[in-house]
C-alpha cells in the first residue's frame, strides 16, 4: 500500500508585487538567492543542467548536520509564466534517497487582491511512499519553503528601498 499526502501553506509577503516575486521564483534566480541568503538554513543550489526552463536540473546541497544523504537533485517539471506556477520533483537524494517514490514541490505566486504591493506564495508539497515507511512522514515539512518565501520577500523589499 502507498501513502499519498499533500501539505499546503500560504505565506504573505508585503512590499513586493507578484510580478517582481515571479522574476525570482520563475527560474534560476531563486536558487542563487537561497545560496546567498540561506546557506546555513536551506543549503546551496547549483544548476547542473539547463537554463531555468522545464527540464532544468538543480542540485541542492544541504547544510552540515542535516539528516540524510546531504543533497538532492530536482528537475523543473512545470513553469507557467502566465499563472506564475513552478513545479519541481526530486529525482535523486533527499526524500528520494529516504524511500519516497514521489516528492514534488509546487510554488504559486499569487496576486494579493487586497494589496497590489504584496504577494501570496502558496507552497505545496506532494509525496508518495510505501506504508512501511510511514515513520518518515514527520520529516515532511513546509517550513523551509516558508523561510525561503519570507527571506526572499525581505531581500526584495530591502533592494527596492535601496534603489528608491
Amino acid at each position: 500500500m502507498k501513502i499519498e499526502g499533500k501539505i499546503t501553506e500560504e505565506t504573505v509577503v508585503v512590499g513586493v508585487g507578484a510580478e517582481e516575486m515571479w522574476k525570482v521564483y520563475g527560474g534560476l534566480e531563486l536558487g542563487r538567492l537561497v545560496s546567498e541568503l540561506l546557506p546555513h538554513d536551506i543549503g546551496t543550489a547549483q544548476p547542473i543542467q539547463g537554463h531555468g526552463g522545464v527540464g532544468t536540473i538543480v542540485k541542492l546541497t544541504f547544510p552540515p548536520g542535516t539528516p540524510g544523504v546531504g543533497y538532492l537533485k530536482e528537475i523543473f517539471t512545470k513553469i507557467d509564466d502566465e499563472k506564475r506556477v513552478k513545479e519541481t520533483e526530486t529525482i535523486e537524494g533527499g526524500f528520494k534517497a529516504m524511500g519516497f517514490d514521489v516528492y514534488r514541490i509546487r510554488l504559486e505566486i499569487l496576486e494579493n487582491s487586497a494589496d497590489d504591493q504584496s504577494t501570496i506564495i502558496r507552497s505545496t508539497i506532494e509525496y508518495e511512499l510505501d506504508e512501511n515507511l510511514a515513520n518518515l512522514l514527520p520529516f515532511v515539512t513546509i517550513k523551509p519553503l516558508q523561510t525561503m518565501a519570507e527571506t526572499i520577500g525581505k531581500y526584495l523589499c530591502e533592494k527596492k528601498k535601496n534603489n528608491a
